[in-house]
């Protein structure tokens, strides 16, 4: 296989990878907003104690901040993907 051929399909297996890590990432992400949502109609339908409250509150944030991350890594993925310079992700 020449070079060229062997750089295309590295270039072409990175690329199904990161689009497959992004939709995963997209799947990830809408279910952390569903369970923020059920956070926020549990801690507004019901009496709650202050320390469940705060538990709730504590979730809330976990979660916000797991969102973000998440979203910066997605944004990151597309964004190699758009310039399209796709690498392969080495887990060692």
């Amino acid at each position: 296989m020449r070079q060229s051929q062997a750089e295309a399909r590295r270039h072409n297996v990175a690329k199904r990878s990161m689009t497959k890590e992004a939709k995963q990432l997209s799947g990830l992400i809408a279910g952390l907003r569903k369970s923020l949502e059920e956070i926020h109609k549990e801690r507004s339908g019901t009496k709650l104690t202050g320390a469940e409250m705060g538990m709730l509150d504590e979730r809330r944030n976990n979660l916000l901040l797991t969102i973000a991350a998440l979203d910066d890594r997605l944004s990151a993925v597309q964004g190699l993907i758009d310039l399209g310079r796709p690498h392969v992700i080495r887990v060692h």
